[in-house]
């Protein structure tokens, strides 16, 4: 049958259309992934708690809020362009709605820092709030040139980090600030926990405060002596109880980064193995069932050992035994998986073997490698193809079993290792069901999805199912 025949009855099935959609969603999202993730995302970000400090932990997602649940909305402002430059420095302005409830914490991340004077730069965080007060939150300046430094001097090449409700000094001046314009009197350790509430709100006793909804804006001035002198990064974070599509971790890790992350690392397993796996058992097979003899023997035994084999916790063991790597972990399940295509080809090759076609070929002198490429393999080529297709699921939830039993590649993000580290803190009797549902219902998409395609391709590979 023609290549055309074989597309036209394949699209002709419910379940090959909408497989070929959802396997081209699944690509598609691999490649955005690809294109706009680092390679070495696993390891530098995923995996990198200093990157995650300023998230909210444990936070559900955004979008909860469309369902009446009061959550304070974690805002992350990015000061990249001045809103003003003068000879004397830069002024980054940002305006932004509050709502009822004031943030959990505030702070400020500066980042490299170059200047070229003996005095460095002054940075000074203002906040303006919708009564038109306006108080000076906060002011730093990077530590002066030492004596073996030339400049430019840098500064911050890690970028620092400013927990500013936490901090002391920024405590007393907020302190100093109410008894200025609210005439109250209230010391800087009393006002420890009530920083946010007291800036986003007016007071209405010692440590109450109401609510001031509307319009702030963050001003942020940096004073440069030399025109010359950068700030790299300035990022202002109102921290929330709920952030982004899918809500973070207990180490505050975007949930919805991790998750993107898991496509093409799931598709990459699916397909590697399945390719393996599919090679190994369609050569055993029909080497098995054209050769014959002692090679026929041969490869029966080996296949009939590697089934009775319990693959499970001998995947455990190797696992555990050579590494988590993600390379190994496909071997191993690729090594455990081609069995049974050797046992569904061998008697198909044997039938084949017998047939005119093969009889004249012989006759002719073609090689008995000849034969198999070339006569033998196009007519099983369907049947491979559509297990290649089924093996890849199979794959994909082995790799998941393994990470969840806490087995997993760690440099990689995984569904499976998001799984398992929801379950390892509870996170399903704590109800962060944001934590648990997402990573085990892509993986049952990604399975779904080949399964549709390999149910697409039966009426393909055995023409008795056909529907006229």
């Amino acid at each position: 049958m023609e290549e055309r025949s074989f597309l036209r009855i394949f699209l002709a099935s419910g379940p090959g259309r909408i497989g070929l959609v959802f396997l081209g969603v699944i690509i598609a999202i691999s490649v955005y992934v690809l294109t706009q993730y680092p390679l070495d995302y696993g390891l530098k970000v995923w995996n990198n708690p200093a990157l995650w400090a300023d998230y909210p932990k444990e936070a559900p997602p955004i979008w909860i809020r469309l369902f009446g649940v009061n959550a304070v909305p974690h805002t992350i402002l990015e000061l990249r362009t001045p809103t003003q430059r003068d000879p004397n420095g830069s002024l980054y302005t940002v305006g932004l709605e509050w709502g009822d409830l004031p943030p959990r914490f505030i702070s400020l991340t500066l980042g490299k820092i170059d200047f070229h004077r003996e005095r460095p730069p002054v940075i000074t965080l203002s906040l303006r709030r919708p009564d038109g007060k306006e108080i000076r939150l906060f002011q730093h300046s990077p530590l002066r040139p030492q004596a073996n430094e030339s400049p430019p001097y840098v500064r911050y090449e890690v970028p620092r980090r400013f927990a500013l409700s936490a901090d002391t000094t920024v405590q007393s001046v907020v302190a100093s600030w109410l008894r200025s314009e609210f005439n109250l009197s209230i010391t800087a350790s009393a006002l420890r926990d009530h920083v946010p509430a007291a800036l986003f709100g007016t007071p209405v006793s010692d440590r109450e405060f109401r609510p001031l909804p509307g319009r702030y804006e963050l001003r942020v001035r940096v004073d440069t002596p030399d025109p010359r002198d950068t700030l790299e990064k300035l990022t202002v974070v109102l921290g929330g109880s709920a952030y982004g599509l899918m809500g973070t971790d207990t180490i505050g890790r975007d949930l919805a980064q991790g998750l993107l992350f898991g496509f093409p690392v799931a598709l990459f397993i699916g397909l590697f193995v399945s390719i393996i796996t599919t090679f190994v058992g369609a050569a055993l097979g029909i080497l098995s069932g054209y050769l014959g003899g002692w090679v026929d023997a041969f490869i029966q035994r080996f296949t009939d050992i590697v089934v009775s084999v319990p693959t499970l916790p001998l995947l455990i063991f190797l696992v555990v035994l050579l590494g988590s790597n993600l390379f190994y972990i496909m071997l191993f399940i690729a090594a455990f998986g081609w069995t049974g295509l050797t046992i569904v080809i061998r008697p198909m090759v044997l039938q084949l073997r017998e047939g005119q076609l093969i009889e004249a070929e012989k006759s002719l002198g073609a090689s008995r490698w000849r034969i198999m490429a070339r006569h033998i393999f196009p007519q099983l080529g369907p049947y491979i193809f559509a297990q290649l297709i089924f093996f890849t699921p199979s794959a994909i939830l082995t790799e998941a079993g393994l990470s969840f039993l806490g087995l997993g590649d760690p440099s990689l993000p995984t569904w499976g290792q998001i799984l398992e580290r929801g379950f390892r803190t509870g996170a399903v009797y704590l109800g962060y069901w944001w934590w648990v549902l997402p990573p085990g219902l892509l993986i049952v998409f990604t399975a779904v999805t080949f399964l549709l395609l390999a149910l697409a391709l039966e009426p393909i590979v055995n023409p008795r199912l056909r529907r006229m």
